[in-house]
């Protein structure tokens, strides 16, 4: 008769295998084969009746059978393959460990065991998971009401140990900064305390010394520091409880106080000289303009040097730090550099003196106006958008551009260039008589005359053609029979005059 399985314990082991298992029944002499589903496995025979075997790796729920002389066991007993639970949670901390009751405040628990998490609650209420690590999650803390509430931890190990968590009936205040953060052992000197929920806050701490409080809002509050002595925790109390603590350094140095600075505004780009005055200035280990750090050249206890960092266009605070504290700021204006559009005109005499109008933008603050490299004079600022200059005598054409505390224009953009022309000169013409009536052709020659915008005969416009830098050919207007003077006019002047004669009809 074929052998017969009745139990085997334990029924269930890790997907690994090696579990130990005992097999029990009957007819199992001369057992040849014990399989765990397909997979055999190593076995004991201890007697008729009990089998001892190692299981095999497997998965899922498997049929152990027995095979012997006389066949193979059909009984349907089972053994599950279950993977090992993991370790369970546990908490070690939570901060912060109180908050509002509207919830909504970021919450970090630390612990270990904490990947997988499926549920954090706060007594019976959910917390949604915001981040989630094997030894940290994140989560923003639900609702409550004014109590202390069990804050646990769920995940596929179990459920962890409880930590407290306290809803406060008004929401706890939070500092994120300090202005400045260090000053003299005698106090005396404001203090700005940024952060959230800083509404009626009745006490501002430094160390075990209390502040005078000056101004309060929502998110800051001004002290006037007390004397103190080395590194102190900074809190504010309101309702809601005691914030979390910044720190503040007395220092036995003076604080540093800047008086003025020199220049007060400058390029975006940054890399000019500003010299910033004041006392107390020795040691500067810092320089700040907003939260940019200037490079510092030279240090004596009135003056500083330095080379302005980049920034945008905007208005910054300055402020030196040394052992002493940090000063208070001043303003400084990041300029962005002016451009040049157009211009009108843009031909002019090479002895220049001519009014030219410049057109582009941030042109209020115009220190200089360079043709080429030749300053130009009688700068005249008409707007942001428009100023005039008077040009300066030059050759060739030349770029024009605008030097502004927030730098000098390119030619990247617009038409800025301007073109220096030589006066014109006629030298004959051809014919040099004709009739009184007018309508004949006549051609100017000379130099410099591709820009005529003018010819004249005895003071007569006449319509005209220029052909090239050397020739002109004019229609010669009526006059009376005899010689009267023809002028060529560009931008550069009027040319000499020639001598034409209208012969009588």
């Amino acid at each position: 008769m074929a052998p017969v399985v009745t139990s085997v314990s334990p029924a269930q082991g890790a997907p690994a295998g090696g579990t130990s298992v005992t097999i029990t029944g009957s007819g199992f002499t001369g057992a040849t084969l014990v399989r765990f589903g397909p997979n055999g496995t190593n076995f004991i025979l201890v007697s008729d009746t009990l089998i001892t075997a190692k299981a095999p790796a497997g998965t899922g729920t498997v049929q152990v059978t027995v095979t012997a002389p006389t066949g193979t066991s059909t009984q349907n007993v089972l053994f599950t393959y279950t993977p090992p639970l993991p370790p369970a949670p546990t908490l070690s901390s939570l901060s912060p460990a109180s908050g509002p009751t509207s919830g909504g405040n970021t919450v970090t628990l630390n612990g270990t065991n904490l990947s997988g998490a499926t549920s954090v609650k706060f007594g019976s209420n959910p917390a949604a998971i915001l981040t989630n690590t094997a030894t940290q999650i994140t989560v923003l803390a639900p609702g409550g009401s004014p109590s202390s509430v069990a804050v646990t931890v769920t995940t596929a190990g179990g459920t962890s140990n409880a930590l407290s968590y306290t809803y406060l009936a008004a929401p706890l205040p939070v500092l994120s900064s300090l202005s400045p953060t260090s000053g003299p052992t005698s106090g005396g000197n404001t203090v700005i305390l940024n952060g959230t929920n800083l509404a009626g806050a009745t006490s501002v701490k430094f160390g075990s010394n209390s502040a005078a409080i000056v101004t309060n809002s929502a998110t800051q509050v001004t002290v006037i520091a007390p004397a103190n002595l080395g590194t102190v925790n900074v809190t504010v109390s309101t309702a809601g409880g005691t914030s979390n603590a910044l720190t503040y350094t007395y220092l036995t140095a003076s604080v540093p106080s800047l008086s003025s600075l020199n220049p007060t505004s400058g390029p975006t780009s940054g890399g000019n000289t500003v010299t910033l005055n004041g006392t107390n200035l020795t040691g500067a280990t810092s320089v700040k303009f907003g939260s940019n750090p200037a490079t510092i050249v030279t240090n004596t206890a009135t003056q500083v040097t330095v080379t302005a960092p980049a920034g945008s266009p905007s208005s910054v605070g300055v402020t030196v730090t040394t052992a002493g504290g940090t000063s208070n700021p001043l303003p400084y204006f990041y300029l962005a550099a002016p451009t040049v559009s157009d211009l009108s005109t843009h031909l002019g005499p090479a002895t220049g003196g001519n009014t030219v109008t410049v057109f582009g933008s941030n042109l209020t603050l115009t220190s200089a106006v360079n043709f080429g490299g030749t300053p130009a004079t009688g700068i005249t600022v008409v707007s942001d958008n428009q100023l005039t200059v008077t040009a300066p005598a030059g050759s060739g054409t030349v770029t024009v551009t605008v030097t502004t505390p927030g730098g000098t224009s390119t030619a990247a953009t617009g038409n800025p260039y301007y073109t220096y022309l030589g006066a014109p000169v006629l030298t004959s013409l051809t014919p040099s008589h004709g009739s009184n009536l007018g309508g004949d052709a006549i051609v100017l020659g000379g130099s410099n005359l591709t820009y005529t915008d003018a010819v004249t005969f005895g003071g007569i416009p006449a319509s005209f053609a220029a052909i090239s830098d050397t020739q002109v050919v004019a229609t010669s207007p009526g006059g009376a029979p005899g010689t009267v003077n023809v002028v060529a006019h560009t931008p550069a002047g009027n040319s000499n005059a020639l001598p034409y004669v209208y012969d009588p009809s």
